[in-house]
């Protein structure tokens, strides 16, 4: 009998191997069904973790998880099990789940398995590696500390990220975490000419139909690739889509030699379906009914993103934080393996002010002057106090009026307010809602606006010149036209 290949760092899965594992079934029987939980029994051929059982005419699939005993495997369902019932046949091939990689994949929409669910035509010549794959080793990671400019000046000038690190977007339901993940898209493909992979998580089908449509639209489509375990399907798939985003994004890094943005909205869910199925299998819960081995799941995951001498792969991640709570496991357990943080409040995008980042909360390992220069830190430093400053005389304004204040809190609060409009920015990704064209700001033009106002230039320019602007100089021009307007 030819020897099983069970070695989970197998790369590749050849179209003769392919072929020969379809036609070499191992069966076995159904014995339990419990929701996503099947158990399977095989009296010859014991499966290994991870791969794959198939019944009822391959409508069936699920994964591997624990190995009973001798004849008994439990396994989680990777798609609905109705129907599925005792005694009933169940066979495997001894292969794991495996993603579709290659140019081919680009402007196309997966699913789990690697099926396209954009209705559009059948890919052939693909090649299929095991999602099931070790980290870089340390000695191939690039120690090259580098900026990854998004053109939206927030970020850009206060949190900037790390070429080939992870980016974290931290806020609660409906604060614009999908929004902002779809504009850096857009500007990925229009700014930096890379390849963008997003991963949608537990999420709504709605926002994936959307996302495509838009990126369509934009003419960006060619240079990404979408994947999808959307929020009605089993705990199974939506567990492992994170694995087939990222086996797909380490094909362009290290056989392309592309860089690579991947976008996981929203890794909160990846904990939650690894919840969902711990506890299914009836592990004993941690604290807050998290499962136990929820740091190891999470970051056997997120090592694999890395910068590598071939590429870089840089992660940006929407985060949802259960009832705004940050000290929530599911946040710290992320907040570990991030490079930069943007959090996102909720009090800021009631007042308009959109990217609702926070800037006090939000942070970067970048933001060093040996990283980005004395000039940036020195800026962003700056911008970052005098904010902080205006937060402290909040309440002193609410109860008493800001006439109360010493003249220099007055100025430094007058700056702030106009540094917290000039760092809001129209997204081409929401011109249809806001009517507003989008721009993207390049890094020079965000601190050069920064710089004026912390100068003083512009503490006679009404706030709302500075609200919605691109650069420093639309603002300027916004500026002339109320005075013109105010003159008539």
């Amino acid at each position: 009998m030819p020897e099983q290949n069970n070695n989970p760092d197998s790369q590749i899965t050849t179209a003769d191997e392919e072929q020969r594992k379809q036609h070499q079934h191992y069966p076995g029987k159904v014995v339990s069904v419990r929701g996503s939980v099947v158990d399977v029994y095989f009296e010859h051929h014991l499966p290994p973790i991870h791969t794959l059982v198939y019944g009822m005419d391959d409508r069936v699939v699920a994964e591997v998880v624990t190995q009973l005993d001798d004849h008994h495997v439990r396994t989680m369902a990777m798609t609905p099990t109705q129907g599925l019932a005792r005694g009933m046949e169940m066979y495997h091939t001894a292969s794991a789940l495996q993603a579709p990689v290659g140019e081919a994949t680009l402007a196309r929409m997966f699913d789990v398995f690697g099926n396209t669910i954009d209705n559009g035509p059948e890919l052939t010549g693909l090649e299929w590696h095991n999602v099931h794959q070790n980290p870089p080793p340390l000695e191939q990671r690039s120690t090259r500390a580098e900026i990854f400019t998004t053109g939206i000046k927030a970020i850009d000038v206060l949190m900037p990220l790390e070429r080939g690190g992870k980016a974290g977007l931290f806020g609660g339901a409906g604060v614009g975490k999908t929004v902002l993940l779809s504009e850096i898209i857009h500007n990925m493909a229009g700014h930096h000419g890379g390849i963008s992979l997003f991963c949608g998580i537990g999420e709504r089908c709605r926002e994936g139909e959307e996302l495509y449509r838009e990126m369509r639209e934009a003419g960006v489509l060619e240079h990404m690739a979408m994947v999808f375990g959307q929020m009605n399907e089993p705990p199974g798939s939506r567990f492992r889509v994170g694995h087939v985003a990222v086996t797909m994004a380490e094909y362009f890094r290290d056989t392309l030699h592309r860089d690579v943005l991947l976008l996981i909205d929203n890794i909160f869910r990846f904990i939650q379906a690894g919840s969902e199925i711990s506890g299914m299998m009836g592990r004993m819960p941690s604290r807050l009914g998290y499962q136990p081995t929820m740091g190891t799941e999470l970051a056997q995951l997120q090592e694999r993103i890395a910068n590598t001498a071939n590429g870089a792969i840089t992660s940006i991640q929407a985060v949802y934080v259960p009832a705004d709570d940050f000290t929530d496991p599911a946040a710290v357990h992320t907040f570990s393996h991030l490079s930069a943080s943007i959090v996102l409040s909720r009090k800021r995008a009631s007042e308009g002010l959109y990217p609702a980042i926070n800037p006090l909360e939000s942070n970067s390992k970048m933001a060093t002057p040996g990283v980005i220069g004395a000039r940036h830190h020195r800026i962003a430093r700056d911008v970052r106090q005098t904010l902080a400053q205006y937060e402290e005389v909040k309440d002193i304004i609410a109860m008493l009026g800001i006439e109360q204040l010493a003249r220099e809190d007055r100025a430094t609060v007058h700056k702030a307010r106009r540094l917290e409009r000039f760092l809001t920015q129209p997204f081409f990704t929401t011109e249809q809602f806001s009517n507003m064209k989008g721009r993207l700001v390049p890094l020079d033009d965000a601190l050069e606006g920064c710089e004026q106002i912390l100068a003083g230039t512009f503490d006679e320019c009404p706030e709302q010149a500075l609200y919605m602007v691109g650069t420093i100089d639309d603002a300027r021009q916004k500026w002339e036209e109320l005075e013109k307007n105010d003159g008539e």
